[in-house]
């Protein structure tokens, strides 16, 4: 019965990523998450320069050219390939936050709907005092506490977001838990673990696939506001917020050394943006 569950799960899951053919939203903002997760994976073959390589000759004009098409930077390292070589920092460091926060998340979210009682108090509480603050103050306050990171922006994240995946899960928990198949797992004895697991998470797939579309997109912005703020990657690793930071003083004479890094950010965040409202268009027509 689990391995019928599971498989029914698995297929209708790839059933609605199929149908985001149908939106072209979707497809569009599938298209430039693909686009930066190929440059990612394929970052050594296409990068034309290595991420830290000076060409000391640039110095003097480090404008877009026939060499460096994106130009230089102001220590002569070229900017399209810093800019290939960032989106292997966004796109590990984005997805292995939120998988995390995820698996809290869903885990205390589960917890809390289902048993109600003392642990959904509990952690509620716990959700609301982490809640009340920004997230761009938590964000520096773990950056400064910690140092900058990539661990470090990672277990900000974690720490940030899992409290709203869990309010996510928990209200889903909540209504779930009342659902014919849930009282019939109940009679055929299934234990707490597997109704939660088995019968309530995977249907709350919909509206979390969306939520972690856009998650994934909040995240990215706030790698780059952190690298902006100088609290992102230590240098001289490639960091698309870091590069704007470093190029701020020159902006007004070099406008290419912020836009080209600005632009990768912003269709980064705005292909999550689409694929997520591609994701809820499948869940509308279920």
């Amino acid at each position: 019965m689990a391995m019928s569950d599971t498989a029914g799960a698995v297929t209708r899951t790839w059933a609605r990523v199929s149908l985001l053919r149908e939106s072209p939203v979707g497809m569009v903002g599938a298209f430039l998450v693909v686009f930066w997760v190929l440059v990612a994976i394929f970052a050594p073959v296409i990068s034309p320069f290595g991420p830290n390589s000076n060409d000391l000759d640039a110095l003097v004009d480090p404008t877009p050219n026939a060499i460096h098409w994106f130009g230089t930077d102001m220590q002569g390292r070229d900017i399209l390939a810093r800019v290939i070589w960032g989106s292997r920092t966004v796109l590990t460091v984005a997805p292995v936050a939120v998988a995390i926060a995820y698996a809290i998340g869903s885990l205390l979210g589960l917890l809390a709907g289902y048993y109600r009682g003392w642990a959904d108090t509990v952690i509620n509480r716990i959700s609301d005092i982490i809640l009340s603050f920004p997230a761009i103050v938590l964000y520096i306050i773990v950056i400064m506490r910690f140092g900058p990171s990539a661990l470090n922006i990672i277990l900000a994240v974690i720490f940030i977001a899992s409290p709203q995946i869990m309010r996510i899960v928990r209200g889903m928990t909540l209504e779930l838990r009342e659902r014919e198949y849930v009282a019939a797992a109940k009679m055929r004895g299934e234990s707490a673990l597997y109704i939660m697991f088995i019968e309530i998470l995977p249907n709350a797939r919909g509206p979390l696939i969306v939520d972690a579309c856009l998650r994934m997109g909040y995240t990215t912005i706030a790698i780059g506001v952190l690298g902006f703020l100088g609290l992102g990657l230590p240098p001289p690793t490639p960091d698309w917020g870091g590069m704007v930071k470093d190029s701020y003083a020159l902006m007004s004479i070099f406008p290419h050394m912020a836009l080209f890094p600005a632009a990768a950010i912003t269709s980064l965040v705005v292909g999550f943006s689409l694929l997520a409202d591609g994701m809820r268009e499948i869940s509308m027509r279920d």
